[in-house]
């Protein structure tokens, strides 16, 4: 079994389902040619030719836009957006149009879309190229917000993401392309949208992340007998395996990169105040980034939660 990164493991999924399926097409700045700006796309053009391996302007409205169009009409494009700090230019697109055709045109048009694009903080990047915003996009019913951990979570999610009939955004943390290497299987099954999976087995305390955040969790959680669950997909979240841990544990911190106000975190905290909150024996922490736009490079360390924050937070609801 192959030892893969997370790009490889996303190429392996593109080229996968394309082989399978001809109606995946791909499209995106510099994703033919160059095979994007990360090289996911890489050797995807020779293999399936430019009639599905499309190089667009430098127009995020437009390529959100025109790949809606090519859903609607029996395609299943899947686009890449450089940062997601880009994608903010294809919000209307995405809210306005994507998340809302089935339900505009009572169920006569889907949107098997899927939006790549790589996020959050660690990279040593300008503005706009580390952003961590996806609570703004899990707050739009009709899209599905997924992130994976690893390289073969990556490769198993995206086929889902790939063949479901609705438009999921694909946020791959920037820091881990190519940080990790794991035994990713050719030719497995894909991974069920909207489950969450338990990292690790504790008793004391549930940590809850995803993305890139999930290794450093995991690292701060060794000393500690913690049960670390890694969410993977955002909208909709698994909230029966998150609530039975809570039972189990009594406590609860949250991990996220994003800063902490309207953060997704405040959503899973709530939901557990709200079914869980006689099996608390004390708050619900969050460790965030500060209410603050991403700093440049000299600051970022300071800015993401460091294995020294959460586990202060985690030394202080175990006094509970």
């Amino acid at each position: 079994m192959a030892q893969l990164n997370m790009v490889q493991a996303i190429n392996l999924a593109l080229r996968e389902e394309m082989a399978r399926d001809d109606r995946v097409v791909l499209l995106g700045e510099d994703v033919a040619a160059d095979g994007g700006v990360f090289r996911i796309s890489e050797g995807l053009l020779e293999r399936f030719g430019p009639e599905r391996v499309l190089d667009t302007p430098l127009a995020e409205s437009g390529i959100v836009g025109a790949a809606i169009g090519m859903a609607a009409y029996g395609l299943r494009p899947v686009v890449e957006i450089q940062f997601l700090g880009f994608l903010y230019a294809a919000f209307d697109q995405i809210f306005s149009h994507a998340a809302r055709l089935r339900t505009r045109s009572r169920g006569r048009f889907g949107c098997p879309l899927v939006i790549r694009t790589p996020y959050g903080g660690g990279i040593k990047a300008p503005e706009l190229h580390e952003e961590s915003s996806e609570a703004l996009f899990c707050h739009v019913p009709g899209i599905k917000v997924v992130v994976p951990s690893g390289p073969a979570a990556a490769r198993g999610l995206l086929l889902a993401a790939i063949r479901d009939p609705d438009p999921v955004l694909f946020l791959e943390p920037t820091r881990l392309y190519r940080m990790i290497r794991e035994e990713v299987p050719e030719g497995a099954d894909a991974l069920p949208l909207g489950k969450a999976r338990i990292a690790r087995e504790g008793g004391k305390v549930t940590v809850v992340a995803w993305g890139s955040m999930l290794e450093r969790v995991l690292t701060a959680t060794a000393p500690y007998d913690a049960e670390v669950i890694d969410l993977l997909t955002l909208s909709p979240w698994d909230e029966a395996t998150v609530l039975a841990s809570v039972r189990k544990t009594g406590r609860l911190v949250i991990v996220h990169e994003a800063v902490e106000s309207c953060g997704f975190g405040a959503e899973l905290a709530a939901t557990v105040a709200a079914e869980a909150m006689l099996s608390l024996r004390g708050p619900v922490f969050r460790v965030t980034a500060p209410d603050v736009p991403v700093p440049l490079a000299r600051l970022i360390d300071h800015y993401l939660p460091s294995v020294e924050r959460i586990q202060r937070s985690l030394d202080e609801v175990l006094q509970y």
